[in-house]
């Protein structure tokens, strides 16, 4: 009997990339998720990121790179509480080369796993404003990763071309538990509902014409 292939899942605990971990499920992957704390006020995510881990069954590796708010205070909202948290897309939002660290960390963990394949939840909605969700950054970065092991590596983004609208579609197929993820870049009892995420993941349920199972204060 065939060993399933291994892959590595960049797993944030938002409905993105829980549907990347379930999509790579249901494409018969054994999936190997990472998460991360990288300093953010939205500790929930990696919370929903060990539910949804448990949920798939599958491997899930939470790493500390708290360390990392002393480069992002003063940079990004997300870090940091004295900057105002815009209700939309603000350049204060972006977290520099967040994802560039992060698939940084799943190249070397797919070498030490023998897996070739890293995935994580971009798609077409973020692109105009993150360029590290564009396909020109996580190619570029692919032959990068290539190059400094010697390992013939796949780093994409299987939802590249889908709205976030299409994404939660997809999600719904494929049993996705929305209401177990988390966007908000709030870290409250529920999502805030008026941060920026939030406002995202209102709309896209809309625009899916999905129930939105989620829980917000306003």
């Amino acid at each position: 009997m065939t060993k399933p292939e291994k892959c590595v899942v960049v797993l944030s605990g938002g409905p993105d990339s829980a549907t990347v971990a379930y999509w790579a499920k249901n494409q018969a992957y054994e999936v190997y998720a990472l998460s991360f704390k990288y300093g953010q006020i939205a500790e929930k995510e990696t919370e929903s990121a060990q539910t949804i881990a448990d949920k798939l069954d599958i491997s899930l590796k939470i790493l500390d790179l708290t360390s990392l708010r002393d480069i992002f205070e003063g940079v990004t909202s997300l870090c940091d509480k004295n900057i105002e948290m815009t209700p939309s897309f603000s350049q204060p939002i972006i977290v520099p080369f967040r994802n560039a660290i992060f698939l940084s960390i799943a190249v070397a963990y797919a070498i030490s796993i023998n897996a070739h394949r890293i995935f994580y939840g971009a798609q077409a909605s973020d692109q105009p404003f993150y360029p590290d969700c564009r396909k020109a950054f996580y190619k570029s970065f692919e032959r990068t990763a290539r190059l400094g092991t010697n390992e013939d590596l796949t780093i994409s983004t299987p939802f590249n071309e889908m709205e976030k609208s299409e994404v939660l579609r997809l999600g719904s197929k494929l049993g996705v538990p929305f209401e177990l993820t988390w966007s908000c870049y709030l870290s409250e009892p529920k999502h805030c509902g008026k941060c920026e995420s939030c406002s995202n993941r209102k709309i896209a349920f809309k625009e899916a014409e999905i129930q939105d199972p989620t829980d917000y204060i306003e």
